[in-house]
């Protein structure tokens, strides 16, 4: 499973029991330090998180079968459909900051293309791409 958006690392420990493995991104250094001894004082040692850009996610480590993200880009990242496998979903808000935001359900398809489902309107912080 993919993660994009650290933070604290609370989802982390929360996915880390729903998943073998769990690859987290978070562009903030700080936040990224804090949750890996987070994690690490909980003695979860299947999740690995790293700093860096979320609209690239974690190409060494894909493909996955789950991708989470936990801010909104205003498009979908295409770097994160191509980590995803034929067959795996996709959730993650899409849409400006302060205004409309929607939570998307993708799912690869085996051509490499996907579907999308709107599941509901949501408020997240902006997934902000670094450059």
């Amino acid at each position: 499973m993919l993660e994009i958006g650290t933070g604290c690392g609370y989802q982390s420990a929360i996915l880390a029991k729903l998943a073998d493995e769990v690859w987290s991104v978070e562009a903030v250094d700080e936040l990224a330090q804090g949750a890996q001894k987070r994690l690490d004082s909980l003695k979860l040692s299947n999740v690995y998180i790293r700093s860096g850009d979320g609209f690239h996610g974690w190409p060494q480590e894909a493909p996955f079968d789950v991708v989470i993200v936990t801010a909104a880009p205003e498009y979908i990242p295409p770097h994160l459909i191509e980590q995803l496998k034929p067959g795996g979903v996709m959730v993650l808000p899409v849409g400006r900051p302060h205004d409309h935001q929607m939570l998307f359900r993708l799912v690869r398809r085996d051509d490499g293309g996907y579907d999308s489902q709107e599941v509901l309107p949501v408020a997240f912080v902006p997934l902000i791409e670094q450059e």
